[in-house]
């Protein structure tokens, strides 16, 4: 990939959507943000410049944005990127966009794809996408994260801003409190790390709570003849009752709790261990063994 394109010597940075543009869209077209939808449109330019810094995102990268409510990130990245792809659910934020990104940034406007879709079941897009930035509502952040992830292994990299606490889940790891099957199913694909917070009054409505972002960069997946399905199936079973032993919390999944010994000893696990020491290629190993014994 190229650098970044440094702007000019004393250039000013392009105008971004402060409170009062945000609000006067949604004024202009009946829009008032949701907690069903887990909508909190960001005010503030400087915190979309950090965001978008925080991205990391080259001169020649097509970048995915879900759910782009007003296009307050959206014209952040389009400064920044080839080509943004957005992905929003709301029909009347969608049809709003285009004509926002138009005013704002002409010279970018043939550059901007709108997807009207449910980013849970996006399958193929207009332009393959090469870096994920989003702002994603807590209740579907880690199931959008992860269907993107398995969907689009065009995506190297990336940052989402997420609920605080949800941030922490998904760059945990083994041995932290709060690891579990976000963490261990995140790890799948890539390794994600926290990349910082962000506090409450940038927002529109401002939530109750800061959110957090997490940038991550794609790997590949743990060496294993066991499939990513088998594979997650091992992790749902140990963290499904995470204070139980793996020997206990995979009987099920095994067929008994002794079958669950087996596999566990000959993946070099601990069967008194619990779920939340292991990393993903444990996981991977336990599947692995479960599967040698079936075929």
């Amino acid at each position: 990939m190229t650098e970044p394109t440094p702007a000019a010597s004393g250039t000013a940075p392009a105008p971004l959507l402060g409170a009062s543009d945000v609000r006067r869209l949604a004024e202009e077209i009946g829009v008032r943000p949701t907690k069903t939808l887990g909508q909190n449109f960001v005010i503030d330019g400087n915190t979309i410049r950090r965001i978008v810094a925080a991205a990391d995102i080259h001169a020649d990268e097509t970048v995915l944005e879900v759910g782009p409510g007003l296009g307050s990130l959206t014209l952040g990245l389009l400064d920044a990127a080839k080509s943004v792809v957005a992905v929003e659910i709301d029909p009347v934020l969608a049809a709003k966009l285009p004509g926002t990104v138009q005013q704002w940034r002409p010279d970018a406007a043939r550059d901007f794809h709108l997807v009207l879709a449910d980013a849970m079941r996006v399958t193929e897009l207009p332009v393959e996408p090469t870096a994920l930035v989003a702002n994603l509502p807590y209740n579907v952040a880690v199931p959008v994260v992860l269907h993107l992830l398995q969907h689009f292994p065009s995506l190297r990299h990336g940052l989402v801003m997420v609920q605080d606490e949800v941030a922490d889940r998904l760059a945990a790891g083994p041995g932290s409190k709060t690891y579990g099957v976000p963490s261990v199913k995140a790890a799948w694909y890539s390794s994600m790390r926290k990349a910082g917070v962000i506090g409450m009054n940038v927002f529109w409505p401002a939530p109750k709570i800061h959110s957090g972002l997490v940038a991550f960069t794609r790997r590949e997946p743990p060496v294993t003849s066991a499939t990513r399905e088998q594979v997650f199936a091992v992790i749902d079973a140990a963290f499904a009752q995470r204070r139980k032993t793996l020997r206990a919390a995979l009987a099920g999944w095994a067929g008994s709790a002794a079958e669950a010994e087996r596999c566990l000893l000959a993946a070099g696990v601990d069967p008194t261990a619990r779920g939340e020491v292991i990393d993903i290629a444990a996981f991977a190993r336990i599947a692995e063994a479960r599967q040698a014994a079936q075929d």
